[in-house]
C-alpha cells in the first residue's frame, strides 16, 4: 500500500454527509452500500467507511464496525470451547471476545487483480495490531460465497465447519497469528 499511496493514491475516512456517485466493483449490493448506506451508518456511529482513491476515481473502499465472537456463534458449546481453548489460557476464557467486523470491502472492477484488496486487508490487520486502542483480538467478515477464497488466501478461517447461510459464511482472522 505504501508505494501506491506515494504515487498519488490516498486512503481516507469517508467525510460526514459525503456521497460517492461513481464506483463499480461488479456487485450491486456493495455498490449500493457505498452510494446510499455508508453515510447513514457513519452518522449513526454504527460503522466507519474508508475510501481508497486516486485524483479521479474511487479505487476501493471498506467499512468497519465493532463485533465479537461469542458462544452464540457456535452451534455447539463444545465447538466454542475448542475455539477458545486453542487461543486463551484458562483465566482468559470468556463467553465472548472482541472483534472488528469488515462490513464491506469492494475493489473497483478496473483495479481487480492488482493486490489492492489484499493490501487493504493488511492495512486493517496492522491498524488493529499497532493502534489497538480498546482491545480487539479478531477480525470477522460475513463473506459472500464468491469472496470466500479471497479471504482464506489472506489468512481468514471459517468459524464453523458447516455453513449456516447459503449466501455468506462467517470467517475470522486471529490478530495474534500475524
Amino acid at each position: 500500500m505504501n508505494s501506491e499511496i506515494n504515487s498519488g493514491k490516498v486512503l481516507r475516512k469517508l467525510k460526514e454527509k459525503e456521497t460517492i456517485k461513481s464506483f463499480n466493483c461488479g456487485d450491486a449490493d456493495l455498490n449500493d452500500f457505498l452510494f446510499n448506506e455508508a453515510p447513514l451508518y457513519s452518522n449513526a456511529l454504527l460503522a466507519v467507511t474508508y475510501i481508497y482513491e486516486d485524483k479521479n476515481n474511487v479505487l476501493a473502499y471498506f467499512s468497519l464496525a465493532n463485533d465479537r465472537i461469542s458462544l452464540t456463534d457456535f452451534e455447539k458449546t463444545a465447538e466454542f470451547n475448542r475455539f477458545r481453548k486453542r487461543r486463551f489460557v484458562n483465566d482468559k476464557r470468556l463467553k465472548s471476545y472482541p472483534a472488528v467486523k469488515i462490513c464491506r470491502l469492494g475493489v473497483s472492477e478496473d483495479c481487480k487483480g492488482f493486490g489492492i484488496g489484499t493490501g487493504l486487508l493488511n492495512f486493517i490487520k496492522n491498524l488493529f495490531l499497532i493502534t489497538n486502542k480498546t482491545g480487539c483480538r479478531f477480525l470477522t467478515v460475513d463473506a459472500y460465497r464468491e469472496a470466500i477464497p479471497f479471504y482464506i488466501r489472506n489468512g481468514f478461517i471459517p468459524l464453523e465447519e458447516e455453513d449456516k447461510d447459503e449466501h455468506t459464511r462467517l470467517l475470522f482472522y486471529d490478530l495474534k497469528e500475524k
